[in-house]
């Protein structure tokens, strides 16, 4: 969320940040001002009544100790009348704030400024590619053929048990799946990250913390009678695990890592983009996220991308680095960059990954700070990255990786899948 105090100091900047990120409702920022001007009206109109029965009523005291009994209850009658005057103040107050809050929300954070201007994905920026494309056999078939091949996900259970987007991983296909979340926990622990296992469901206010909610909520899975969400991804739990609390600067940076199923609607997906494990609506991820000095955080984001950058490494897959532009970043995001594999059998690029630094946004809606050595809390930054999401890691691994004798797995995994490769 951003900070009024910074919006009425940079109006022209915001405005220009805005419009770099395809934001058309321009007109909320002078709304967010006029409102926090009748705010500030109304606190300043509701401070001096509340001063002036402050004072009558301790003239009211000192008067009938002195035996003047009817100034000390004309005194009286004066206090309830401005009593009468700050209710409805007061109401008014508080619905100003509410509008404020509520307007203020539908800002989204503020583009970089690194940020490429574009508005499509067309327009995003490759930064460094790496890996090597691999030449396949005229007969290599898509990773939801080598599935059904070599028996390792049913699609059709997954729909008969749930419905489409649901798959079943089964026999080694269940076994890569968890090789891979176990290696890519342990890379990341081994990196200086904390592992946490979190709920899978969260409250409305974690969900606010993080940018998921009002932005996001059509795309999550609500259990309404509670009032849970599940989670879109591991970042929403672990970012609130530092809510409401006041760090100290020797505490910084927190680095967390964490395993979770993921579920996301992905209302309006349709076409051949979606097949097989291209587009999901539960599906395994682990993500990083960091808590860290104001002033680190872009070196953090550096330090994050060359993370995921080596972790995609090791495991032998052609991928690229693309620094999204204004128009294609999320709500909540100061910079993103997307982490993109080759499918070769497909013949396209594939997103595995996005990093982003949000700065202050998340942590303002959390209100998690830590005491500078004058004492004064001052908010931190958030970061967070895919480290790796599975399903087209799993894609791209059984594609690109298969052969007339099998699909060949990458050395740093046979340990965990114990075996080399899979074949029939």
């Amino acid at each position: 969320m951003l900070q009024v105090p910074f919006i009425r100091q940079n109006k022209e900047l915001v405005l220009e940040r805005l419009t770099l990120k395809n934001f058309k409702e321009l007109a909320l920022v002078d709304e967010v001002l006029a409102l926090d001007d009748q705010r500030k009206k109304l606190t300043l109109e509701y401070d001096e009544t509340q001063a002036q029965i402050n004072s009558l009523s301790k003239e009211i005291g000192k008067l009938m100790a002195q035996g003047k009994k009817e100034e000390g209850e004309q005194q009286r009658a004066a206090v309830n009348t401005l009593k009468e005057k700050l209710g409805p103040v007061n109401e008014q107050l508080n619905a100003t704030e509410k509008a404020l809050h509520d307007t203020l929300v539908k800002l989204p954070n503020l583009p970089a400024a690194i940020v490429p201007p574009g508005k499509t994905p067309e327009d995003n920026v490759e930064v460094r590619n790496g890996g090597k494309i691999p030449e396949l056999a005229a007969d290599a078939v898509p990773h939801w053929d080598l599935a059904r091949k070599y028996d390792l996900i049913d699609f059709e259970l997954g729909n008969k048990i749930t419905g489409s987007g649901f798959p079943v991983y089964k026999n080694r296909g269940a076994r890569l799946q968890r090789a891979l979340i176990q290696y890519f926990l342990d890379y990341n622990i081994s990196n200086g990250y904390t592992e946490y296992a979190p709920p899978y469901l969260v409250n409305e206010t974690s969900a606010f913390g993080t940018g998921q909610l009002p932005d996001k909520e059509g795309q999550m899975y609500h259990a309404t009678e509670d009032n849970y969400f599940l989670i879109p991804t591991a970042e929403v739990p672990v970012t609130n695990i530092f809510r409401d609390e006041i760090l100290k600067d020797t505490d910084l940076p927190i680095k967390m890592t964490a395993y979770t199923p993921c579920f996301r609607r992905e209302a309006g997906s349709y076409g051949k983009d979606v097949r097989g494990l291209n587009r999901v609506h539960q599906f395994d991820k682990v993500e990083i996220v960091q808590i860290v000095h104001p002033e680190k955080s872009f070196d953090t984001l550096d330090e994050m991308v060359a993370h995921i950058e080596g972790l995609l490494n090791s495991l032998q897959l052609p991928y690229r680095i693309l620094r999204l532009c204004g128009g294609d970043m999320g709500f909540a995001s100061a910079i993103t960059y997307d982490f993109e594999v080759y499918s070769a059998a497909q013949q396209k690029w594939l997103e595995v990954s996005s990093v982003s630094n949000f700065e202050t946004y998340q942590t303002n809606r959390m209100k998690i700070r830590f005491k500078e050595n004058n004492g004064k809390p001052v908010l931190t930054h958030s970061l967070n990255g895919s480290s790796l999401a599975l399903p087209r890691i799993m894609a791209c691994l059984l594609e690109n990786n298969q052969t007339a004798d099998g699909i060949h797995l990458p050395p740093v995994l046979h340990t965990y899948f114990r075996g080399n490769k899979i074949e029939l």
